[in-house]
C-alpha cells in the first residue's frame, strides 16, 4: 500500500495543491479502507478537520494510480 507522502506527492505534481494528511484518511474512510487510529486523533468518532469536497477527487485520483482503490 502506498505510504501518505506518496500521495501528497503527486497530488502536488499533478495539481499544484498541497493536501493534509488527515484528509487522505478521511477519504481512505469514506472508500471502506482500512485505518489505524491516530496517536494524536481526539475523538475516535468525530473528525477535526474533515476532507472537502473539492479535495476529494484530488486525493482520489493519485489513490487509483497507486493502486489503493
Amino acid at each position: 500500500m502506498a505510504t501518505y507522502a506518496q500521495v501528497q506527492s503527486l497530488v502536488k505534481d499533478t495539481h499544484g495543491r498541497s493536501v493534509k494528511t488527515c484528509w487522505i484518511a478521511h477519504v481512505k474512510e469514506m472508500n471502506g479502507l482500512p485505518l489505524r487510529t491516530a496517536w494524536n486523533r481526539l475523538s475516535p468518532t468525530n473528525r477535526a478537520e474533515p476532507c472537502p469536497d473539492w479535495a476529494r477527487p484530488m486525493i482520489e485520483d493519485p489513490m487509483r494510480r497507486l493502486g489503493m482503490l
